[in-house]
């Protein structure tokens, strides 16, 4: 099962806290991720922060069409998580 992203809000920075559809939430910092030019504008936390829970791609995106893999995103939340709760 693909997850999906039903909920996406800024967290500050270059934080973001997201919910799936299996209810697992958590923050995730995306920082490391916005490379490539597509990322390029992100960088502007102005910009980062116009963030969405897209409901057609079912994934974290921006205006300028950028978006990250539901799959990836999951994955990180899991990870923090984990590391949460050493």
């Amino acid at each position: 099962m693909i997850p999906r992203v039903i909920d996406a809000r800024h967290a500050g920075g270059y934080r973001v806290w997201l919910r799936f559809q299996d209810d697992l939430t958590g923050e995730i910092d995306l920082q490391s991720e916005l490379w490539g030019p597509v990322f390029e504008p992100l960088k502007d936390l102005r910009e980062f922060a116009k963030l969405r829970a897209d409901p057609e791609l079912q994934t974290l995106a921006w205006e300028n069409g950028a978006d990250l893999a539901p799959e990836f995103l999951y994955e990180q939340v899991k990870a923090s998580k984990r590391l949460a709760a050493e």
